[in-house]
């Protein structure tokens, strides 16, 4: 999963290798620390909505790290799971999302005017790699220069370095205590406090009647830090660069803000990011294979958004597209709860960027670098488009 055969083609392409007619719903792979993989768009689906049977004590692979990983609510199961993923739905509500949309809005703006006079930009770093991080540390009240660092944090336990799962494992495990230390003073600053910011909101829920604890509360601001600093970086990533391949689509959307808004769900649909896992919990009989308690199963969310039997024609980007399906999001008790805030940052990006940009292409020669891992990334995309005019 780290490293995919045939990745230099892209990183949906080398997953879509896997799911060839006649391949079975589950397959082995001795890499990684050996694991299942779940093939196609329903067992996914169906692992992620049963956490009876297949539960988040592990999600990350391989298991020496995944054990290692200290965040929370994801290692929680139901019912010890529900008042964290309450509290975390109380401070990312869709409700409270809109009220920074004003804001998410002028850091697209800024950083877009930043460049769109040059005539040229290179997307990761200068877009991608900055936006919705520092629209996170705004909803978070942190100061932008902690950014890089926690950055680097994230990136090590997505895609944690090493040649072997006990090299993995710490270097996931280094990334994990990282952010958990960066945490812990600001958490003791700010209980008790008033602020609106969401980590005080956070520190300050309470957990079946009573203050969440320190050490949950830890886990729960390292969480937001993990998910706000690397997933949503790299999906705009891949996104932008399917754009810039496709004029045609570009018109498409710049010519109608209904399309537009609508296209969000779409691209989620065709460019998921994430391959997490679950832990088998017990001794089962699962789609003919005998699977015993504590093996794990991986859930690339690629191979549910772009099997066709849930989505036909499932590599275009179909914006009348009814009933699609997909888990770019996860599934059942731990869907994502940052998904409100992901479709904000991808509406107004688009829509601040037509403004400003209303063609682009890629620059000639460009070769996109892909990574794959736990949260998939993308890196060099130039961008070129002509200075001056705007869309009528």
């Amino acid at each position: 999963m780290y490293q995919l055969d045939g990745i230099e083609e892209g990183y949906h392409e080398a997953w879509k290798r896997v799911q060839q007619p006649g391949t079975p719903e589950l397959i082995w792979t001795p890499f990684t620390g050996g694991h299942w993989i779940a093939t196609n768009g329903q067992t996914v689906r169906e692992i992620y909505g049963d956490p009876e049977r297949f539960s988040s004590e592990v999600i990350f692979l391989p298991k020496e790290a995944g054990e290692l990983y200290d965040m929370v609510p994801t290692r929680m199961d139901p019912p010890e799971h529900t008042p964290y993923r309450k509290a975390l739905d109380k401070g990312l509500s869709l409700g409270q999302i809109r009220q920074v949309e004003e804001k998410v809005r002028e850091v697209a703006v800024e950083l877009i005017d930043g460049f769109a006079a040059a005539g040229q930009c290179e997307f990761s770093s200068e877009y991608a790699h900055i936006f919705p991080v520092r629209v996170f540390m705004a909803l978070a009240d942190l100061p932008m220069d902690d950014a890089e660092v926690l950055g680097r944090f994230a990136k090590m336990m997505t895609r944690p370095e090493g040649n072997t799962p006990e090299e993995m494992a710490a270097n996931l495990d280094a990334g994990n205590k990282g952010l958990i230390d960066y945490v812990d003073p600001i958490i003791r600053a700010r209980r008790g406090g008033s602020g609106d910011d969401l980590i005080t909101v956070m520190v300050n829920a309470e957990i079946n009647g009573e203050l969440i604890s320190h050490d949950k509360a830890q886990g729960l601001i390292a969480l937001l830090l993990l998910a706000g600093l690397d997933t949503v970086v790299n999906f705009l990533g891949f996104m932008m660069l399917h754009l810039a391949r496709n004029p045609e689509l570009v018109a498409e959307l710049r010519g109608d803000k209904i399309k537009l808004m609508r296209s969000a769900e779409e691209m989620f649909r065709r460019f998921p990011v994430v391959s997490e896992a679950r832990m088998v919990a017990k001794d089962q009989e699962y789609k003919g294979v005998n699977l015993k308690h504590g093996d794990m199963i991986l859930l690339p969310t690629a191979l549910h958004g772009l099997d066709e039997a849930e989505n036909p024609d499932p590599w275009k980007i179909d914006l009348q597209r009814r009933g699609m399906s997909h888990t770019t999001f996860g599934g059942g008790p731990h869907r994502c709860a940052g998904m409100h805030l992901a479709r904000m940052e991808v509406i107004c990006t688009l829509e601040e960027w037509f403004n400003r940009i209303p063609e682009f292409g890629l620059a000639p020669g460009a070769k996109p670098v892909f990574h794959s891992g736990i949260v998939a990334a993308v890196d060099n995309i130039p961008l070129v488009w002509p200075v001056g005019g705007r869309p009528s």
